[in-house]
């Protein structure tokens, strides 16, 4: 960044999981943004803004700043929606109409009515709209985005991807108790990530399958908690998709079946455990599974028959994300993410749930 050229203002609004461990420090690492305000009415949370943060402002609720911005007492330039999914058309749109350019968040909207009413808006006020797939960062699929570029499968004919937890708990946040129609369950949730991967590697698909499972006894929201989609894409490619947090065996990650060679991985990117313990974006192990806390998976292999080779991983990179969106502010580039990539995802999203066969276990 020139000596001359100031930071882009930041009001992040929402500092759970999302805020705290994602997009605060990776706003705080990059030089060309600078937060200023963060809305949290949550004491834990603002104490933990203040820790990250200390030069931010804390406001207790997005009509506090909105107050602030139209007073003229507050000046920003981006807002970062880091809130439910069915707050984030009223939320956005409120930015949009004051000039602001808008990051949210996945799940982008509640709705891809929402989503839609999000990018006319923001096509209209001509403000810059991006959202927050950072899995297009993850290692793993960096690695798996190369070998199919370079052609190492050969043609792809099926690929298999999971993204599973073992949390019974619960997230203990608004996940839990949130409706489908609020943009509530795992499909919404991961799907939104696990879909996008599969579109950008792929290109357009449409489902054949969907299964939907909930688990009322332990969260009474209704939406589903383990979750199955398959995707059959134009280029042929059949998408199988996993996603849940009731799985104590994980399966592999990635894998994937060419008429060359397979290609599988094990474990899930370590950017989010490393910035949940407190690795700075900066650290050059940043992105590496080797260093990062637990036990280190497999490095990701490729295949034909008996014969195996190993690849070396490329690191994940989730800083990138801001540094495009710089670029973009600047009128160097494009935004990260196309919003209308995000509203692809949500509108397979419901078409799945529109069809899907939705089952509550009797065996619990």
């Amino acid at each position: 960044m020139a000596a001359t050229e100031q930071p882009f203002r930041v009001a992040l609004v929402g500092f759970g999981v999302s805020g705290a461990v994602f997009h605060g420090p990776l706003l705080k690492e990059n030089p060309r943004f600078r937060v200023d305000v963060v809305v949290t009415s949550h004491r834990g949370r603002q104490d933990a803004a203040q820790r990250l943060l200390p030069e931010a402002r804390l406001l207790p609720d997005y009509g506090a700043l909105l107050g602030e911005l139209d007073a003229g007492t507050c000046e920003i330039d981006v807002v970062v929606l880091c809130t439910p999914p069915a707050g984030h058309r009223e939320q956005a749109l409120a930015a949009i109409h004051r000039g602001l350019a808008v990051v949210v968040d996945k799940p982008f909207a509640a709705s891809s009515e929402d989503a839609r009413a999000i990018i006319e808006a923001a096509e209209q006020h001509w403000t810059p709209l991006t959202v927050f797939q950072n899995r297009r960062w993850d290692g793993d699929f960096l690695t798996l985005k190369q070998a199919t570029q370079e052609g190492r499968l050969g043609s792809v004919r099926t690929f298999e991807s999971r993204f599973e937890w073992w949390m019974p708990q619960g997230f203990g946040n608004w996940r839990d108790s949130t409706r489908p129609e609020d943009g509530g369950g795992i499909l919404f949730d991961l799907g939104s990530h696990l879909i996008d991967q599969a579109l950008q590697l792929f290109g357009p698909a449409r489902p054949v399958l969907g299964q939907l499972r909930d688990h009322p006894d332990s969260f009474p929201s209704g939406a589903d908690t383990d979750s199955f989609v398959a995707l059959q894409h134009d280029s042929g490619v059949l998408t199988r998709l996993w996603m849940s947090m009731l799985s104590p065996v994980l399966a592999p990650r990635f894998t994937v079946q060419g008429s060359r060679a397979g290609f599988q991985s094990h474990g899930l990117d370590p950017q989010e455990e490393q910035l949940s313990h407190g690795m700075s974006p900066s650290h050059p192990g940043f992105g590496l599974p080797q260093a990062g806390p637990g036990p280190r998976p497999a490095g990701p292999v490729l295949q034909a028959g008996p014969e195996s080779e190993p690849i070396t991983p490329l690191p994940g990179d989730y800083p990138a994300f801001y540094g495009l969106l710089a670029e973009a502010l600047s009128g160097a580039g494009p935004v990260p993410v196309d919003p209308r990539d995000a509203l692809a995802v949500l509108e397979l999203i419901e078409h799945i749930r529109r069809d899907a066969h939705t089952t509550a276990p009797t065996n619990r």
